[in-house]
């Protein structure tokens, strides 16, 4: 655990700075992103100026470097990117003594903007009958994505209310019978040969569990609109009929092609990288979730048997090849240590020292300094590696919490 803090110093310190980053070689062009770019490093030092290990003055530095040019609202941006990525790390800067007062003002006015008219487009499009697309409902683009920044900044307000009605509509099945949520796109998120007749999405980032998380984390909450208790026990039944039980417990398929769909059997053979994004994990943690939602002990025992085995079983953790947070150990490890503390069982938490110090051994220098797929959010999962309570809601964007 010490080894654990002291990495997650030594990459916070070298990512103090700005212009030393942007000097580096992994520096992209995507000052605006949670993703790759500064807002997703200014979480990592909002959580650390938070918890008494670093200062304010170095989360000022990263959001004024987020915020240098202009904010960006195009059909692009999402919770992950753009105006939304600002105004998430901002308001999550607010616990500190900035107030942003003039900068939250402009951004919060503009991501209301972006979200009533996608809200609108998105429910004229169900009544259309048409197929969605990931940008439309995902947590990375989507209206999850927005919605799990409302959840954070306005919980009980119109918004998130508007969010939570859309993905109650976006279960009901289609006039063609497929899933609400079901797509005519590929997996990499284009219209491909290799999946004629789209895919039904399991995953956390661009798939229902999702949404799943974001209806039971606000019904969890107290947050509830008519239909969102059945909206909930539709997608756990959907994630029900693609159970696999394997040698290792059960597990899940990345995602149904339209063969599998009508032949009701998957082409996956078994359990891949067990991630955040895809995977056990994040699928395990949003049915954790919901069975906290709707009192159901049955689905979060469920959960965290999965997730126990997951962990228990090497085939799937020697799959990890990268420490990022989205589909790495940095991930695993914090949605692991999300499930253990909600839960108290030792299947989960007595796995994660060991699993830590088998990731420690081989992490990467350099590496780039993003937080979904890069050193920050590495830093901020190895930051809590002791157990530590979180002092600021930075992983309320990966929607564990």
């Amino acid at each position: 655990m010490i080894r654990a803090y002291r990495v997650a110093t030594l990459i916070a310190d070298r990512l103090a700075w700005p212009t030393a980053v942007a000097a580096g070689p992994f520096m992209g062009a995507l000052p605006q992103s949670l993703t790759k770019g500064t807002a997703g490093i200014a979480l990592l030092h909002i959580e650390r100026a938070a918890t008494g290990h670093g200062d304010w003055d170095t989360v000022h530095r990263w959001l004024t470097a987020a915020m240098r040019t202009p904010v960006t609202s195009d059909p692009a941006t999402g919770l992950f990117y753009g105006a939304p990525a600002i105004a998430f790390a901002v308001h999550a800067a607010t616990i500190g003594p900035g107030a942003y007062t003039r900068a939250l003002t402009t951004l919060d006015g503009t991501v209301a903007r972006m979200t009533n008219q996608r809200v609108r487009d998105a429910n004229a499009r169900i009544d259309r009958g048409e197929h969605p697309q990931f940008a439309e409902y995902d947590l990375i683009y989507g209206l999850t994505g927005l919605g799990a920044h409302y959840r954070l900044i306005e919980p009980h307000g119109q918004l998130l209310r508007r969010i939570l009605a859309y993905l109650v509509r976006l279960t009901e099945p289609l006039p063609d019978g497929l899933p609400g949520w079901w797509t005519d796109l590929a997996p990499s998120g284009d219209l491909s040969p290799s999946h004629p007749g789209g895919h039904g999405n399991l995953g956390m980032a661009h798939g229902i569990t999702g949404p799943l998380a974001l209806l039971s984390l606000a019904l969890r909450d107290g947050i509830s609109m008519p239909g969102q208790p059945q909206a909930i026990e539709r997608i756990c039944g959907w994630l029900d009929s693609w159970r696999q039980e394997g040698d290792h417990g059960p597990w899940w398929p990345e995602a149904v092609t339209l063969a599998e769909h009508r032949d009701h059997t998957t082409r996956q053979s078994g359990p891949l990288r067990p991630s955040w994004c895809y995977g056990t994990p994040g699928i395990a943690r949003a049915q954790q979730l919901a069975g906290q939602a709707l009192g159901q002990p049955g689905r979060r025992q469920l959960a965290v048997d999965a997730m126990a085995a997951c962990l228990a079983d090497p085939a799937q953790t020697n799959q990890v090849i990268d420490h990022t947070l989205c589909h790495g150990s940095a991930g695993l490890l914090q949605t692991a240590r999300r499930m253990a503390d909600d839960c108290g069982e030792s299947a989960i938490s007595d796995r994660l020292p060991r699993l830590l110090e088998q990731f420690l051994v081989h992490v990467p220098q350099p590496i780039a300094p993003g937080l979904l797929e890069g050193a920050a959010g590495l830093a901020l999962a190895l930051h809590a590696a002791d157990g530590r309570p979180p002092g600021s809601p930075w992983d309320a964007c990966l929607l564990l919490n």
